[in-house]
């Protein structure tokens, strides 16, 4: 039993919750403390402004790559489909008929 009270854990205080010592309160900021807050203030409106338009920049450059892209395959599926309707006509006809057949079913009622 005295070796429990002398053991390390139960002699031993909390860490934890440790209190921030008290920070004296002025009664009003003196006019250097606010031309210095106001500097502040300043370079983080400054710093907000250059990193929007930062963003912006990168938003109008994936836009425009995105552009690119799909032009590139709009105008390949282009191609490959006007080659098969050339190719194989009938084949083409068939499937524009399928096609219309199954978009026609699909607003009919059962």
């Amino acid at each position: 039993m005295s070796f429990i009270k002398k053991s390390i854990f139960a002699q031993r205080k909390p860490k934890w919750p440790r209190t921030a010592p008290p920070i004296p309160i002025s009664a009003a900021p003196s006019t250097m403390q606010k031309k210095q807050a106001a500097s502040v203030a300043g370079e983080v409106s400054d710093a907000a402004q250059n990193l929007y338009g930062q963003a912006a920049d990168s938003a109008s450059q994936v836009a425009g790559s995105a552009t690119r892209a799909a032009s590139k395959t709009a105008g390949s599926f282009e191609k490959a489909l006007r080659n098969t309707i050339e190719n194989q006509p009938y084949t083409a006809v068939v499937i524009a008929l399928g096609l219309g057949w199954l978009l026609g079913r699909m607003h009919r009622p059962i």
